[in-house]
């Protein structure tokens, strides 16, 4: 696999994200969205990392990106498990009130 493949990949991962988080309503599939997002995000970085300076010093800086995004994504979705159990509000219309 070469540098060129693995950024199309992430490209096109990129993209179904972004389709993802911006077509959805409903406030998990945008959150998944934006996780596909990040993690291709990810793995351009691992790509340029890899192919231009194969360091392992930038493959541990990416696991502690990806461990930090574990948790970052695991609060909100308790947050969206939260939100619906106590007002059944799943779309993302209905949790106006959470901003600000």
């Amino acid at each position: 696999m070469t540098l060129d493949a693995t950024l199309l990949i992430a490209a096109g991962i990129f993209s179904v994200g972004l389709y993802g988080a911006i077509s959805q309503q409903v406030v998990v599939m945008v959150m998944m969205g934006l996780e596909l997002m990040i993690n291709a995000v990810i793995l351009a970085a691992a790509g340029f990392w890899w192919f231009l300076a194969p360091d392992p010093s930038g493959q541990v800086l990416l696991m502690v990106i990806i461990a930090a995004m574990t948790l970052e994504m695991a609060m909100g979705f308790a947050v969206a498990t939260l939100l619906h159990r106590e007002r059944s509000a799943d779309m993302t219309d209905m949790a106006t009130d959470l901003s600000g």
